[in-house]
């Protein structure tokens, strides 16, 4: 069993389009209002394993009921990725991973690549 105390820290990856854009900004402009986060750059192209346009959220793990709960009721229809830092970004990305919305395909090769699955 592994113990919550590895979680060093959450992503939020906050999914958008051009149509879709304006409402990201909303939606990033309150998260900084409200909380102790750290925003992100914008990526207007998929970049990493991020199949479309986002940026991250990041906030530690004394805030998730906060910020996810948060999310959850203000997302406007985005779709967003929510994932702890453990170390392992393969499994942190896909198994310990939490989707608000659609599930999107993530570039998992791109993780694997980068940094050798710690497992």
């Amino acid at each position: 069993m592994k113990e919550n105390s590895i979680i060093t820290g959450f992503h939020a990856h906050v999914y958008y389009d051009t149509e879709t854009r304006e409402t990201a900004a909303r939606i990033r402009e309150e998260l900084g209002a409200r909380f102790e986060v750290k925003l992100g750059r914008w990526h207007d192209k998929p970049i990493g394993p991020h199949p479309q346009a986002m940026y991250q959220v990041a906030f530690s793990p004394n805030q998730f009921t906060q910020v996810v709960s948060w999310l959850m009721l203000n997302r406007e229809g985005l779709d967003i990725l929510v994932h702890p830092e453990t170390g392992d970004d393969v499994t942190d990305h896909t198994a310990h991973s939490l989707w608000l919305g659609n599930k999107l395909d993530l570039n998992i090769d791109f993780l694997q690549r980068i940094k050798p699955n710690a497992s």
